[in-house]
């Protein structure tokens, strides 16, 4: 059943790059790859539907023998840590290929690397062997790489490098990190339920867990390791920004909480306080460097950066309630960031400018772009916390499950919250607002095929917002049983004591 998520895309991906000849046409390619996208959506919802909310294990599991003297065997399952994530990487994976230019040059290879990104990213959340999901976690990085290249701005090759860097030194941390909690552990098999960290000494145990947090840190992205994002983010086209942001970095918040917290509970909290701190840094810098940004999506990007920083926070606080704020974080963010790029790629492309010092007027009714502006507001305010909207809910849920342990961070992250708002009215009051000038001609219209993406991440969005309990319900017995086995202060303290 798991399998179909991860194999459909990857095979669809070999038939539509491999085929031998030109029988498969550029629109051909594109229908196939929407109907494989569509396809793997729908039966991702139907796993939804079919998912046991009250069970905090794996779920449909499956195994296959694979290679038992490295200890790795083809093990997948799913649980509330991963079943949102999956959904978001289909839904994204859909609408990246939707909104894609029809006139894309090379199509055939476009559209292979964005199925093979989406098979790659979707077993790295299935997988249950450490080296199975190395294995998916690398996969994406060449595709990647190429999509950055072959198809970005004027800097493609420099943020393609940059990012290619910056993946393989994260690559190796978590291989580096893996392999000395086997060998630690006395292990032969890389299996999530082979390996205990429960018997390595302390030491031991915070170098391991500092390698998995600069790992997936670099990843997600957290400051000072994030420079790779902006460049990767702006020189890349609309609908593979929306993959980066949506899907990529998730890949990091989910690592950080199956393998840091999830596998190191005793050494978590115990830098726990240096992360909340940490996250705090994060959300400010990510904010008010946004703030001084003129071109819309490197502030878009930046935004992002801060966005980490409070799921950063809420995993460090580790409450029942932060943990399901960080998974409704991570979702949230998702979906907003989707909706966010693909509307400055519609500005962009019927503008030709995202320069904030160059736009104006686009809420003009007659010759601007009425709707898109309209959906950058609800974007904006979305982003910026407003409440009724879903992006409110995953940061409430959040801050309030991290006050009572973390105080003074989770106030730092709600005035980050509120410089959020700050750079948001900023772009829009700049982009929307204003008088269109006389000498521009009429912009060109939208078509519904081109505000369709937008119209559902909306919709989504909005439904989120006043129904949080389809965002949150997911995961909540999942991150309960994850709290439980984590020391609370007074446990550290004693045990810290006895040690001595």
């Amino acid at each position: 059943m798991l399998s179909v998520l991860i194999w459909i895309p990857i095979i669809s991906a070999a038939i539509i790059g491999f085929w031998p000849g030109n029988a498969i046409q550029p629109s051909r390619a594109r229908l196939a790859s929407l109907t494989v996208a569509g396809i793997v959506l729908l039966w991702n919802l139907f796993i939804l539907l079919k998912f046991d909310i009250s069970y905090p294990g794996m779920q449909f599991q499956e195994y296959l023998p694979w290679n038992e003297t490295l200890g790795l065997n083809y093990q997948l399952g799913v649980d509330g840590l991963s079943i949102l994530m999956l959904v978001l990487n289909s839904f994204l994976t859909w609408i990246a290929i939707y909104s894609s230019n029809k006139n894309t040059e090379r199509p055939r290879l476009y559209y292979s690397m964005v199925l093979l990104v989406s098979g790659g990213v979707a077993g790295a959340f299935l997988a249950e062997n450490l080296l199975l999901f190395f294995l998916f976690y690398e996969l994406e990085l060449i595709p990647f790489y190429l999509l950055i290249c072959i198809w970005g701005g004027e800097k493609r090759a420099y943020a393609g490098i940059k990012f290619l860097i910056y993946t393989a030194v994260s690559g190796a941390l978590i291989l580096a990190t893996f392999l000395g909690m086997v060998w630690l552990t006395g292990s032969h098999s890389f299996a999530f339920d082979a390996v205990s960290t429960q018997n390595i000494s302390a030491g031991m145990q915070l170098l391991l867990l500092g390698g998995i947090v600069l790992g997936f840190g670099i990843k997600m992205p957290l400051v000072p390791f994030h420079t790779w994002l902006p460049d990767a983010y702006v020189e890349v086209s609309a609908p593979i920004a929306i993959l980066l942001g949506g899907v990529l970095a998730k890949l990091g918040t989910y690592g950080l909480l199956r393998f840091g917290l999830g596998m190191f509970p005793q050494a978590w909290s115990v830098i726990a306080p240096s992360l909340a701190i940490w996250g705090a840094i994060n959300a400010i810098y990510g904010a008010v460097i946004a703030i001084a940004q003129k071109d819309i999506k490197r502030m878009v990007a930046y935004s992002s950066i801060g966005h980490m920083g409070y799921i950063l926070l809420a995993a460090a606080a580790s409450t029942p309630l932060s943990l399901v704020g960080a998974v409704a974080q991570m979702f949230s963010h998702g979906i907003i960031l989707a909706i966010l790029f693909h509307l400055v790629g519609i500005v962009e492309a019927k503008v030709g400018t995202r320069e904030l010092d160059k736009l104006n007027g686009l809420m003009s009714p007659i010759r601007g772009l009425p709707l898109i502006s309209a959906l950058l507001v609800l974007s904006g305010m979305a982003s910026a916390g407003i409440p009724g909207l879903t992006g409110f809910v995953a940061e409430f849920i959040s801050f309030q499950g991290s006050f009572s342990t973390f105080p003074i961070p989770t106030l730092l992250c709600v005035v980050a919250s509120g410089l959020t708002a700050v750079y948001f009215v900023i772009l829009l009051n700049r982009t929307c607002f204003g008088r269109l000038q006389n000498n521009l001609a009429y912009y060109p219209k939208v078509v519904w095929a081109e505000k369709m993406p937008a119209l559902i991440l909306a919709s989504l969005i909005i439904f989120l917002g006043v129904q949080p309990t389809w965002l949150v319900r997911w995961s909540e017995t999942t991150t309960t049983s994850m709290v439980a086995v984590i020391p609370t202060p007074e446990k550290t303290v004693i045990s810290e004591i006895a040690l001595k």
